[in-house]
């Protein structure tokens, strides 16, 4: 199987290209606008596809590929930038004109912040009412993408993740502000109570789901790449700085707990499960 990989330079894309060459899983066609995370001995093309998201011999130039994993997206870490809508037209196009080219498989990654506020377990039937532009850019994409290959002969997927660790430099998370507090010096620093309860993976094991996901066609529509078990907040901070040697302390409770932040979230994986082979 050939598999294109959109935004493949990306904090996600570029451990999904490396778990794949490392795993030999598929071939791949990496497609971002630099390849600065890249290993050099995979095909790669500098292509803008958005700006050329629907021109006709698009699919041809991207190498035909068997399956496309759809990761692209601009200004992903700004959650309420405009750019979530304003381009949200080009990723429709885009996988439109893919499918419409003949391409059967296809996966475009989702988010949790589709759903809002929300108190419990995400399955695919959970109602959402987004709080942020990039929620609401998803949702819709999400919702158009399902509603256009309902009666086409398409493995549509839309891979939702939740709160991701690791390499945490590039995450742009609380976890990377934790590391550049330390550099910097700074002894202790003012933290929420942390007993809100999150659905952390670390972005290996993400890669390696996406991944499986991606090239299996037996499950399709909303599948959660996730770990499916809620940790408090406070409890993977702790962990981050003792395993990181850091030397610094959080003083929890300083700030209260956002309005929008759900004291407990996570995602069902029954139907990550089944490709993975496991029973819950």
């Amino acid at each position: 199987m050939k598999l294109l990989i959109t935004g493949a330079n990306g904090y996600i894309g570029s451990h999904i290209v490396k778990y794949i060459t490392e795993t030999k899983s598929c071939d791949l066609i990496a497609v971002d606008f630099s390849n600065s995370r890249l290993p050099e001995n995979i095909e790669y093309k500098n292509i803008d596809i958005l700006q050329h998201a629907q021109d006709n011999d698009l699919y041809e130039k991207l190498g035909k590929p068997d399956a496309i994993l759809h990761l692209a997206w601009k200004d992903g870490f700004s959650h309420n930038s405009d750019a979530h809508l304003m381009y949200l037209s080009n990723h429709y196009s885009f996988i439109k004109n893919m499918i419409d080219s003949g391409c059967k498989n296809i996966s475009v990654m989702g988010s949790m912040h589709e759903v809002g506020y929300f108190t419990g377990e995400i399955n695919e039937n959970t109602p959402c009412n987004p709080m942020s532009l990039y929620g609401i850019a998803k949702n819709s994409l999400r919702q158009a993408l399902l509603t256009y290959t309902a009666d086409k002969d398409v493995a549509i997927k839309w891979l939702r993740a939740f709160y991701i660790t690791g390499d945490d430099w590039a995450n742009h998370s609380v976890f990377s502000k934790i590391l550049e507090m330390a550099k910097n010096g700074q002894k202790t620093f003012p933290f929420v109570s942390g007993t809100n309860q999150y659905d952390f993976i670390n972005i290996q094991k993400l890669a390696e789901y996406i991944t499986r996901a991606s090239i299996q066609t037996s499950v399709t529509g909303i599948i959660n790449v996730c770990s499916g078990k809620p940790t408090t907040l406070k409890s993977k901070v702790e962990e981050f700085i003792k395993t990181n040697k850091l030397q610094i302390t959080p003083e929890f409770g300083a700030y209260p707990s956002r309005k929008y932040d759900s004291p407990l979230i996570y995602g069902n994986t029954d139907k990550l499960n089944k490709i993975l082979g496991k029973t819950r």
